[in-house]
């Protein structure tokens, strides 16, 4: 299966909305494939967690507790099924919220994993349009060097030009919060 080509959509844009278009619909092809990689379980889990995650779950919950409370303690004697203190009742939302809160921690998972995976893609774009950034800045450099629009040297530029490493970026803001913790 290809993979989608958001740049594809971007060579007939003649407005932004064209460009951010083809951004979304490309997105849209991965999340697609994403859901096409998708396991039994995952889909189960999913389909539960979304069904359960809405009011009219809450609502129909809420009305089978009334409806069996009220049952089984104004029914009569020998028509209630489980009497006070309702023993049958609490086993089954036991098991119920057992299997509910497993159910809805198999889809967070899941979406855990896509999140990761669109972290990881984020941060792979930044790096590259930061060395593409990079590479430009060199090249605006050059242009205004040989046009003689250049007035000294700006040590910025060198600066920027450098590589970013994320290793050492990510111990700055691991030692920035760190001070933060410290002060009371």
């Amino acid at each position: 299966m290809n993979e989608p080509r958001p740049e594809a959509g971007n060579r007939n844009a003649r407005q932004v909305a064209d460009v951010t278009r083809a951004n979304v619909a490309a997105m849209r092809q991965l999340d697609d494939l994403e859901n096409r990689k998708r396991g039994v379980a995952d889909r189960v889990a999913d389909l539960v967690a979304r069904a359960c995650g809405h009011i009219g779950f809450v609502l129909a919950h809420f009305t089978a507790l009334v409806v069996w409370v009220l049952w089984n303690t104004l029914a009569p004697k020998d028509l209630r099924i489980d009497p006070f203190p309702f023993t049958f009742l609490t086993m089954w939302a036991s098991v119920e919220a057992i299997f509910l809160s497993s159910f809805v921690l198999i889809s967070q998972n899941y979406q855990m994993r896509v999140a990761e995976r669109r972290n990881q893609l984020d941060l792979q774009i930044n790096l590259l349009a930061e060395q593409e950034n990079s590479k430009m800045l060199l090249l605006l450099e050059d242009i205004a060097r040989q046009v003689g629009a250049r007035r000294g040297d700006d040590p910025e530029v060198g600066v920027l030009v450098q590589a970013t490493r994320p290793d050492e970026l990510a111990q700055q803001i691991d030692e920035a919060y760190r001070e933060g913790e410290e002060k009371p």
